[in-house]
């Protein structure tokens, strides 16, 4: 699986960061799984060992044969400046939806929308326009796109949403509403090619959730292990289930 973040000035950084963690471990996982590479408890480290807490060797980065995770913007730039002054390389631009590099996974943070800064944050892209264009495009050649926190707004600019189920973060949820979306209240919410997770932290709910459909429980859960979160299932689905609910 390919996993591209679509970051720009003034995204938020764990919006973007946290996903960017789970995948990478993830994909390393699964890559090892495939191999075969076991230890005697099940846990696989790097070499086929394992650390005294189950968990990989050394730092668990994807391999080859697991797929890849980057950072992309629109346009070719070394780095962006996130919303709290971090700046992060950027590994490649976006390419066209249907590329031989295209991802099988479009991850769309959010980051200074209700403040509408108009320099740098979702509302300026929102504002100039070709983040919602570009999100169109690959919409329409049925990527599936998955956006974090106010990332949501910028799938309403480009139409995504509308008429689909989705979640931003608390403080947008009505602007959401009023674009046209049906507003769930959920921590993730899975409308088949639309992902979308509510504040923040929820994108690495998000992102273990696709980890899970992708490649099993096991490798969502070593996933989880190895950053020391503790999952939170509360996923609306698209038949209206919802996980984690007794």
């Amino acid at each position: 699986m390919n996993v591209d973040i679509l970051v720009y000035d003034g995204f938020d950084e764990l919006d973007g960061i946290g996903p960017y963690e789970v995948f990478d471990y993830a994909l390393g996982y699964a890559a090892e799984e495939d191999d075969g590479t076991t230890g005697d408890d099940g846990a696989i480290g790097d070499d086929g060992t394992t650390g005294d807490d189950g968990t990989t060797g050394d730092d668990g980065a994807s391999g080859d044969d697991g797929g890849r995770v980057r950072y992309v913007s629109l346009d070719e730039r070394e780095t962006v400046t996130a919303s709290h002054g971090t700046r992060v390389g950027v590994d490649g631009t976006l390419p066209g939806p249907g590329g031989e590099d295209a991802p099988d996974l479009l991850v769309v943070p959010g980051g200074g929308w209700n403040a509408r800064n108009q320099e740098a944050s979702a509302w300026a892209e929102a504002q100039k326009g070709d983040v919602p264009r570009a999100l169109a495009a690959y919409h329409a050649a049925d990527t599936r796109i998955a956006s974090v926190c106010t990332g949501s707004m910028l799938l309403a600019e480009a139409g995504v949403t509308d008429g689909r189920r989705a979640v931003t973060h608390a403080s947008a949820v009505e602007e959401l509403r009023e674009s046209g979306a049906e507003v769930v209240d959920a921590r993730v919410v899975d409308d088949g090619d639309v992902l979308s997770a509510g504040g923040v932290t929820s994108g690495i709910d998000l992102a273990l959730y696709v980890v899970e459909r992708e490649f099993g429980e096991s490798v969502a859960d070593r996933a989880a292990t190895v950053i020391e979160y503790e999952r939170r299932y509360e996923v609306a689905t698209r038949d209206g289930s919802r996980r984690g609910e007794n």
